[in-house]
């Protein structure tokens, strides 16, 4: 495939929207990226998720431009970000995770402002219907709630129709009304092709909105695939939780042998067979007349696979080789 031109903002791109092998970045002696590899395809959403200080945002300034790297090759929109110019910037939008609008100006009037800062913007209407803030057109920003502040920035990051937007934390502090109306703007883009690259800590975010998300742990992704896949690679689908009364008996051998793991009290079970393992342990709960608290029986989750593979990286020595999914 050609090569596009980052000239020519209208030429979308297909294939893969960002390409990134043995990224590193050294500040002195202390390296945050420590041979980065990434791949993603044009119009779906990756997650880049893992703990503070991790390196997910010297990684997605990289892939901004706004860093340069110690090495590695980068290809975003099918250009280097570190030399790509205006042509580039224009195919990109950015929602930073503290952003910051003029308060006493309406909606629309801060969107028309941004606008004029592109030469194909999308319509003011348009921009406004996709975050869901048309109503609100008219109200100053200062009266907007905290919510629909961040989904007017999120409006002004995709104010020159990008192709590829990145959005840091989108949803921090928000209530759960105003993050499954953010979710929504952001299946919005991706119908209308456009290519999102996010950041979370919220792992119910990740496993909702992500066609593949990568883990990066202390400067190294330790996890990648979809999110089943990540899942999956972690172990047997189905967890079942419960917590049992103090100073009953123990679990006989063929449940122990089932434990993954013991947190606040509240026992896990892993299985493949779920409804045999369930009618075996209620069994024995019931032949010893012990109520099982909190029983919950689940499809293992995202954040469960990320609590244990950073819980084995930060017990692995700095040197070492964290296994990947």
């Amino acid at each position: 495939m050609p090569t596009p031109d980052p000239s020519t903002p209208d030429q979308r791109l297909t294939g893969k929207a960002i390409e990134v092998h043995g990224l590193r970045m050294a500040y002195g002696k202390l390296e945050v990226l420590r041979g980065v590899d990434l791949e993603v395809e044009a119009g779906m959403v990756f997650c880049l998720v893992g703990p503070n200080g991790a390196g997910k945002t010297t990684t997605i300034e990289v892939l901004e431009g706004y860093r340069q790297r110690t090495a590695g090759d980068v290809s975003v929109l099918g250009a280097d970000p570190s030399r790509g110019g205006r042509g580039l910037r224009d195919r990109i939008g950015i929602l930073l995770q503290d952003g910051g609008v003029e308060p006493y100006l309406t909606v629309r009037e801060v969107v028309d402002a941004t606008r004029g800062y592109y030469r194909r913007p999308l319509p003011a209407a348009e921009l406004l219907d996709i975050v869901g803030l048309s109503d609100q057109a008219k109200v100053r920003v200062r009266r907007l709630s905290a919510g629909q502040r961040r989904r007017l920035e999120l409006a002004l990051a995709l104010a020159g129709d990008p192709e590829l937007v990145f959005l840091d934390e989108p949803t921090t502090g928000f209530d759960p009304h105003a993050r499954l109306a953010a979710w929504d703007a952001i299946r919005r883009l991706t119908a209308r092709g456009t290519t999102v690259v996010l950041t979370t800590n919220v792992m119910d975010e990740a496993q909702a909105l992500a066609d593949r998300v990568a883990i990066i742990v202390a400067g190294r992704i330790v996890a990648h695939g979809t999110p089943l896949d990540v899942v999956g690679a972690r172990g047997p689908g189905s967890a079942i939780r419960f917590r049992l009364p103090e100073g009953g008996p123990a679990l006989p051998p063929e449940l122990t042998r089932m434990i993954a793991s013991s947190r606040d009290d509240v026992l896990e079970l892993r299985t493949v067979e779920p409804a045999a393992l369930v009618n075996t342990l209620s069994a024995w709960a019931l032949q010893n007349g012990l109520p099982l608290h909190d029983l919950v029986v689940a499809p293992r989750s995202l954040e469960d696979a990320y609590l244990e593979l950073t819980a084995a990286a930060a017990a692995s020595a700095p040197g070492d080789e964290v296994a990947t999914a």
